[in-house]
């Protein structure tokens, strides 16, 4: 939830979206249920994420010396 709330107060998803997306995880009892989430509210999440970087930061390798 902490990821969709960045992504509405960047602007990058709308009130209702946020709504949308915040209840439909909320509702959902596993991850596979959140698979199954609508394809508007999808790609209105691949975009935001897309312009934040997350898949950036998902690939990037580990710092040298980090654990």
């Amino acid at each position: 939830m902490k990821t969709i709330d960045e992504m509405l107060h960047l602007d990058l998803l709308t009130a209702d979206q946020h709504r949308q997306i915040g209840a439909w995880i909320a509702q959902s009892g596993s991850p596979e249920e959140i698979l199954k989430m609508p394809a508007s509210l999808w790609q209105a999440v691949e975009r935001a994420s897309e312009v934040m970087g997350i898949d950036k930061d998902l690939t990037r390798p580990p710092l040298l010396g980090s654990s």
